[in-house]
This record gives structure tokens, sequence and C-alpha cells, in this order.
């Protein structure tokens, strides 16, 4: 029987958009294949003011990369092979990495004593200073190969290779309680050989030509995705580190700002419970003081979130990195943890800070509104009881104006009737006209006064 033919025809939905680029994503960044011994130069600048034009500029200049163009550089990862050297771009939300890999030249192995590496670089100098950005983190990593079953000759060619300074060192790769071999006991130096697959060894220190340095120290046999891994892991390390670090100026520089509004917020809530200042007066401080809060908050939260989650990057890559104290130094994660730690309390402390304070900005503001609310809502009572009254002082005047006139209207019609009087003296009746006039006045008061509670009983009927 023959084998069924696989069809290449979709037998699916049609793909959301971001489909394929959402599966893709994990191979945006693939991981380096770095054959040892090798040197990696490694360069992150912060792009901020940097256009991926620029970038795309920049990387154009290398020796036959004439034809990149921005559009190159659409999926924020570039590698591209030179001759002797690899160069690989990455764009991140706020800073780019330029990462030159290439093979270590024998004058800079293992045995020699602070060597020049930036004189074995496979690139011209001039093209690293003019990379578009400002330097957040500068590391010459150099990868060499070594057995590490002598330690103390190890850790001497370290210090020799690195120079002088306090060494940090880690033997990465062991298990969290690692299963040591029978005839696993201290040398004569007093050094333990627990399971592992290299060494990393650093001073975190800056050098006059700007870069920091780390060697590594694998055995014959090493791969070269593992070789990769390593170093990615403690490029990142460093990097995510530097930039988790930016937050911490901030949280200094809004320390005396933040202490001086507690201070100010303390003062409104005195005066808010003991009265001894107006509303209007305690309304403009509290609005002042709440725009520079929230402008504060406006201005930093961003620093503060993006401190928070490249520390949370820093923790990942140390324990990705499975690290074993080597006798006499402090591992990469102990260094970290004593140095970084505090200062990421105090930038956790200080957002913390922000937004209490922020909180209670606004819980002292519903307080001054209810007072207010209160206040008017008292003016508004005393306001209905000034209309009540001069509603009643209205009605006495109307009551006493309707007598006035009654006694008005009772006028004109007796004068009416008296001038009817006369007239009908005049053709000839016997008539008193002021005798009927005066007889009629108490008839025509009572007929004045009776119309006028029916208009009343009317209107009010109505009402």
């Amino acid at each position: 029987m023959s084998e069924p033919q696989l069809s290449n025809q979709r037998h699916l939905p049609a793909d959301d958009a971001l489909r394929a680029v959402l599966h893709n994503e994990v191979h945006a960044r693939p991981t380096a294949r770095i054959r040892l011994p090798a040197l990696i130069t490694f360069v992150a600048v912060l792009n901020a003011n940097v256009t991926r034009a620029q970038e795309s500029d920049h990387l154009s200049r290398l020796p036959g990369q004439e034809q990149l163009n921005p559009e190159s550089l659409a999926d924020n990862f570039l590698s591209l092979r030179l001759a002797g050297a690899t160069v690989k771009w990455e764009r991140h939300s706020e800073f780019s990495r330029y990462s030159v890999v290439q093979p270590l030249s024998e004058q800079a192995l293992l045995g020699a004593s602070e060597p020049d590496l930036l004189a074995g670089l496979a690139l011209p100098l001039h093209w690293l200073c003019q990379i578009p950005g400002q330097t957040v983190a500068a590391i010459q990593l150099a990868m060499v190969h070594a057995p590490l079953d002598d330690a103390s000759a190890l850790m001497t060619q370290a210090n020799r290779w690195l120079g002088s300074g306090t060494l940090v060192a880690s033997l990465m790769g062991t298990s969290p309680a690692p299963v040591l071999p029978a005839n696993d006991a201290p040398d004569r130096h007093g050094y333990l050989h627990p399971i592992g697959h290299s060494w990393a060894l650093t001073q975190f220190r800056l050098r006059a030509d700007g870069f920091e340095r780390m060697l590594v120290i694998a055995p014959q046999g090493t791969s070269q995705t593992r070789a990769g891994r390593i170093a990615a892991r403690l490029l990142e390390l460093e990097t995510y580190r530097l930039m988790a670090l930016r937050g911490l100026p901030v949280a200094k520089e809004l320390g005396p700002m933040l202490t001086q509004s507690e201070q100010a917020l303390a003062s409104i809530t005195a005066q808010l419970e003991n009265k001894s200042a107006s509303d209007q007066q305690l309304l403009d401080k509290l609005v002042s003081l709440a725009a520079g809060v929230e402008s504060a908050t406006a201005q930093h939260s961003y620093r503060f979130s993006a401190t928070k989650a490249y520390d949370a990057l820093v923790h990942q890559r140390i324990r990705e990195l499975r690290e074993r104290a080597i006798p006499g130094t402090q591992t990469i994660g102990e260094f970290m943890q004593r140095r970084l730690s505090p200062a990421m309390s105090l930038v956790t402390a200080t957002a913390q800070r922000l937004a209490s304070l922020s909180q209670r900005v606004a819980r002292t503001s519903d307080l001054l509104r209810t007072r207010v609310d209160i206040a008017t809502e008292v003016q508004n009572q005393q306001l209905l009881e000034k209309l009540t009254r001069g509603q009643e002082t209205q009605l006495r005047l109307q009551s006493t104006v309707e007598g006035l006139s009654i006694a008005a209207i009772s006028y004109y019609v007796i004068s009416l009737l008296l001038y009817l009087g006369k007239a009908l003296k005049a053709t000839g009746l016997p008539i008193n006209p002021e005798l009927a006039a005066g007889a009629l006045v108490p008839v025509v008061l009572w007929g004045v006064w009776r119309t006028t509670q029916k208009i009343h009983a009317k209107l009010h009927h109505q009402d």
C-alpha cells in the first residue's frame, strides 16, 4: 500500500491578525552558538531619542552591509555575519544591544595578564564610538577552555587575567543539592569541586576604557549552544541590573519632596481638625499639594514599574545560573543581593510612599469636601428660614393691603352710588343722596369683603 500523502490544504478558520507574530515571538531572539575560545564585546545604549533609521544607518556602515534599511530591523533582532565576527543587534523598549562575537586571540587566553581586548577587536573602534544612544552597559566577556579540577590554579590565573580587585566567582550549572563523587574532598588549598559545567568570574568594575570584564572558564567539550546560553544569561543579568538601578536616583531625588509633602499634609489635616483656617485656605493648600503629588506620580510611575520588572528579571537570571560558591569568593547572586537589594528596597519604599501619599491626599480632600458640603447645607437651611420669614411678612403685609383695598374699593363704590343718587335727585326723584349713600356703606363693605373672600377661596382651591 502507498503511504498517504500529507495535504497542505488548510482546514481551519481564518487566522487572527496577530497569530503568526505571537507564535514566532518565541523565536524572535535565538540564542547564539559560540565556539570557544571566544570574545563577546557587548554594548547596551539607551534608545529614547534614537530612531530605527539611525540604528539601521549605523549598522549599514559595517563591511558588506550597505544594503541594510529600516525595514531590515522591523523584527527588533538582526544577526550579521562578517569576516571573522558576528554582530547581533536587539532593540528593547528602553535600550538597544549590540554584541560582537569573535574568536579570542591567543594573547588574551587564560594565563595572560590583563590583556588588551580592544586591540584585537574585529570591528573598527570608531564604529563602537558612533553607536547612536547613551551607553548604559559595556562588557567584554571572554570565554576560554580549561579543566576545572585544579581550582586554586584557575583562581590564580583568573586574578591575573582580570587584574587587581575583589573577585566575584560562581560555579555554574550545579543542582540545588549536588551529589558529589565519593572521592570529592578538598584539595590541598581547601577548594571543593562539586558538579558544575563552568566558572564565571568578574569584578563588576568599570575600567579605564569604559568596559567591565567577565571571564567564563569551561572544560573541553562544552557545546556551542551551552556557551551561548551562558553568555546570554551573564550579559542580560548585568544589563538588567543596571537598568533596574535607574530607579535609585529617582527615589533619592523624590525623598525630600515626599517628606515635605507628608509634613504639609499633616499640617493641613491638623488645621482641618482644629478648624483653625478657612475652607478656602485649606482648599488652596490641598489643591497645590495634590497637583505636586500627581505630577510626581505621572512622571515617575513608569520608572518604578520598570525597576520592579528589571529586578524580577535579574532574580530570574540568577536562578538560571544555578550557581554554587567557590570558597573564598562571593557568588554573583550573593553580590547582587547584597548590593542590589537595598537599592530595590528603597525604590519600592519610595513608590509605596508616593502611592500612599496620593491616597491620603484624596482622603483629606474627601474630608474637606464633606466639611464644605455640611457648611453649604447649613447656609441653605438658613437661607430657607429667611425666605420663610420673608414670605410670612409678605403675607401679613398682603393682608394689611387687602384690608386697605377693601376700604378703598368700598369708598369708590359709595362715591359712585352718591353720584348716582345725585343724578336721580336731579331728575326729580324725592331722594336724599347723602343719606342713601350713608345707609349703603355697611352693605357695600360687606359685599366687597365677601367678594374678596370668594376670590381667596377660589385661589386656594386651585392650589
